[in-house]
C-alpha cells in the first residue's frame, strides 16, 4: 500500500495529452487516483465535460485493474457512469475504485469520484485480462 500517487501518463498518448492522472494502491482490493481539472476539460456551460470524466474513470479503473494483474494489460468489456455533480476549473477530483470480483480472465469493479467530499460521479465495470500481453508497448 502506498501513500504516494504515481503518474501513470508517461508516455506520449490521450492521457498524457489531456494533463495525466496519478494513482497509488491503498488495498489489496482498492486504489485511488486524482487529477486537476484545467480549462481545456470545460464544457460550454463551464463545468467539466462528460467525455472527460468518463476518460478519468476509464483509465483510472483500467489502471488499477492493470496494477490488481501485475501489470498484465487489460482493455475495458463495459463501462456504466452515472454523472450525478458538476465540476469546475482548478477542481481536484478523486476517484476510488474497488475491486468486486477477479476471475482468471476478467476484472468487475466500482468507481466513485469525489471533489471536495461530495459525489460527483459512479461507475462500474468489467475488464477483459489479456494474458502475454497482446498489445505492443
Amino acid at each position: 500500500m502506498s501513500n504516494n500517487f504515481e503518474q501513470i501518463s508517461t508516455k506520449s498518448g490521450f492521457m498524457k495529452h489531456n494533463g495525466g492522472l496519478l494513482i497509488r494502491k491503498i488495498s489489496d482490493n482498492e486504489f485511488q487516483f486524482k487529477t486537476k481539472v484545467t480549462a481545456n476539460h470545460l464544457n460550454r456551460a463551464g463545468i467539466t465535460h462528460g467525455g472527460y470524466i468518463a476518460s478519468i474513470i476509464d483509465a483510472g479503473c483500467g489502471s488499477a485493474a492493470h496494477k490488481l494483474v501485475e501489470n498484465n494489460q487489460c482493455v475495458t468489456i463495459a463501462l456504466d457512469i452515472k454523472f450525478i455533480a458538476p465540476t469546475k476549473e482548478k477542481d481536484e477530483i478523486l476517484g476510488k475504485v474497488t475491486i468486486s470480483k477477479k476471475t482468471k480472465s476478467m476484472i468487475f469493479l466500482v468507481c466513485n469520484l469525489e471533489c471536495d467530499g461530495r459525489l460527483t460521479a459512479s461507475a462500474s465495470g468489467v475488464w477483459k485480462i489479456l494474458r502475454n500481453n497482446s498489445f505492443p508497448k
